[in-house]
């Protein structure tokens, strides 16, 4: 209801006067909407690219692995950052970071290149959201595949291996088809999510930085200075309107691609 209103504390939410769709048209008309949405798109894309074919690879070379203790102890250290909070990640990215004493820069000085002020330049960020955020989420998707993996009857390899067929065409033509269902669900719950930015991570790891915003302002973080910092509560319920919208509308149209050219993956 704040979309379409604007609010005013005196006349509280249902006195307030209604304004139609000038909070919306105000959100994209001063390019905020379209910036935050870029960003937002953006790193759900890069994250959705190389999380899940990084989990798949890393499942598949785990599954390899001849020895059950080196399996046990591999599976146990990717998954490990999985639990770690967003603010201790937020501190280790800091002090990774940090213009001045930042281990990163330390470690330019000690080989001879200029350092760098990263709270400052806006074009690194892309790059480090999508390393830090693969980071922590690798071993969760890694084990979700290696659960797919265990279900598959060794049998069928070993038949690929008796038509004279090598590890290649048993990942094309046994292990691909039978996590394909896992893969679909994945890339589903990542494309219902496409607009929403997790807080916990932006907020921590960026620190709210005005200087690098333009590369790192999300809908979440914009929603969050809407309340918390301009009050401005018709632009945060516009803007989370249209998060939640898109998030429909992606997940109906990605089930609908799927069950045009792959019937019996589809999720409803």
């Amino acid at each position: 209801i704040l979309a379409f209103k604007n609010y005013r504390f005196d006349k509280g939410v249902f006195g307030s006067d209604w304004n139609g769709i000038e909070n919306f048209r105000y959100l994209f008309s001063s390019g905020t909407g379209w910036l935050i949405t870029k960003n937002t798109i953006l790193y759900n894309l890069l994250n959705l690219i190389t999380s899940q074919g990084l989990a798949i690879v890393l499942a598949i070379v785990i599954s390899e692995l001849q020895g059950k203790y080196y399996k046990k102890i591999t599976q146990s250290v990717i998954f490990f950052p999985y639990f770690i909070s967003w603010v201790i990640v937020g501190y280790f990215s800091y002090a990774f970071l940090n213009a001045d004493n930042g281990l990163v820069n330390n470690l330019l000085n000690g080989m001879g290149i200029k350092e760098i002020n990263w709270y400052a330049e806006p074009g690194y960020w892309p790059v480090i959201l999508t390393i830090i955020s693969v980071w922590k989420g690798l071993g969760y998707f890694t084990i979700i595949y290696l659960a797919g993996m265990v279900t598959i009857n060794p049998e069928l390899y070993e038949a690929v291996r008796l038509d004279g067929g090598n590890k290649y065409h048993e990942m094309r033509y046994i292990t691909f088809p039978m996590i394909k269902p896992l893969i679909y669900t994945n890339v589903f719950l990542a494309l219902g999510r496409m607009f929403y930015a997790n807080f916990d991570f932006f907020n921590n790891v960026v620190r709210n930085t005005g200087q690098i915003m333009s590369t790192t302002d999300v809908i979440d973080t914009y929603v969050m200075r809407s309340v918390l910092v301009t009050g401005d509560f018709n632009m945060a319920a516009a803007a989370g309107l249209f998060q939640g919208i898109c998030g429909f509308i992606l997940i109906l149209g990605s089930n609908w691609l799927v069950d045009r050219f792959d019937k019996e993956n589809a999720l409803f």
